[in-house]
């Protein structure tokens, strides 16, 4: 996949916001990117992949770790499963799928549920438990995104991997994208906290493991496709309704109006709320996924724009208000026009 490159100085307001920001977390390298009425108008690279003296500076091919930005692409295989038939409806039960889980704390919650964050289960001391209804509230919580691609594998037959190798990766000669259980030099090693509660190392390149790596450009180009609905390089490349499907509002209707709002797993801005990711002055109809690592990947599609930001610090450095940041990058994008 190509895309002309006409660089110009246009967001340099976005580059200060973002090297301000690796300057404040614990990082060593980091990037930007922004694609904008179908150029690469912004394309920045700072840093090495690691602290270590003799470490390879941050360049095109360096490929982040993007942490939970891998949800938005669980959730072009779910949408994938919707479009082809082999999820019925997100409205659907997860019992439906995952038979072996007919419990009383899996009823009611469906497929929906997992993919806009309102399932309400989380787990605590490796024990699951729910701790609101289905559909009454809202929580960030991973045991979402592992259910959907437990669903994917059983009602498909195909693993997260597999699918996007198929429908995306081989199609655009993606080679930048993947997950990776062994270290390679153009994987930019993760800053972080030995003792990070958070932080968890994972085996198998099957797609529902969170050892996900992407360079810049080739999550750019991964917003680019949502941005196009599939229809690059001269042809539709990818299926408009599966693209169009993933990124639009899926949230239920909640009670409390200023919680976050989502798609299939992208935050998607619609009524304003006072707890979304996405900056104030973003236009409805935008969608934004982000990443532990502080990777974030913004589409704006009624300015025709795709922004990008890589760093690999994991989690928040003490004083970094992480919430008040990223809604600051897509203000900031927004300021440039």
């Amino acid at each position: 996949m190509v895309i002309e490159r006409k660089l110009n100085s246009q967001f340099s307001s976005l580059v200060s916001q973002v090297k301000e920001t690796s300057q404040t977390v614990d990082c060593s390298g980091a990037s930007v990117m922004v694609i904008h009425n179908n150029k690469i108008v912004t394309e920045v690279y700072w840093g090495n992949h690691s602290k270590a003296p003799d470490a390879k500076p941050i360049q095109k091919d360096s490929q982040f770790h993007v942490a939970s930005v891998r949800k938005s692409y669980i959730g072009f295989a779910v949408a994938y499963a919707v479009h082809y038939g082999y999820i019925e409806s997100i409205d659907d039960e997860v019992t439906k799928y995952l038979s072996a889980v007919s419990t009383d704390i899996f009823k009611q919650i469906t497929i929906r549920n997992l993919l806009t964050h309102t399932h309400g289960l989380n787990t605590t001391e490796g024990k699951l438990i729910r701790e609101f209804a289905p559909g009454q509230s809202w929580a960030y919580r991973d045991i979402g995104s592992e259910l959907l691609s437990q669903v994917v594998k059983l009602a498909t037959g195909k693993t997260i991997a597999q699918i996007l190798k198929e429908q995306v990766f081989k199609p655009l000669e993606f080679k930048e994208t993947g997950w990776h259980d062994e270290p390679n030099e153009n994987l930019v090693q993760v800053i972080r906290e030995p003792d990070n509660r958070f932080w968890s190392t994972s085996k198998g390149t099957d797609g529902n493991k969170k050892n996900m790596y992407v360079s810049t450009r080739e999550l750019a180009y991964w917003g680019y496709i949502h941005l196009k609905q599939g229809f690059v390089s001269g042809k539709q490349a990818i299926s408009k309704d599966i693209l169009k499907m993933a990124a639009s509002l899926q949230a239920p209707n909640l009670l409390n109006k200023d919680l976050p709002q989502n798609g299939f797993l992208w935050f998607v801005k619609d009524l304003p709320a006072k707890k979304t990711e996405i900056g104030e002055r973003v236009p409805k109809g935008s969608f934004q996924i982000l990443g532990y690592t502080n990777v974030a990947l913004l589409v704006i599609p009624k300015h025709d724009i795709v922004a990008v930001r890589m760093l690999n610090s994991f989690g928040s450095t003490p004083g970094y208000d992480y919430l008040s940041d990223i809604r600051e990058f897509g203000d900031t994008v927004i300021e440039c026009i």
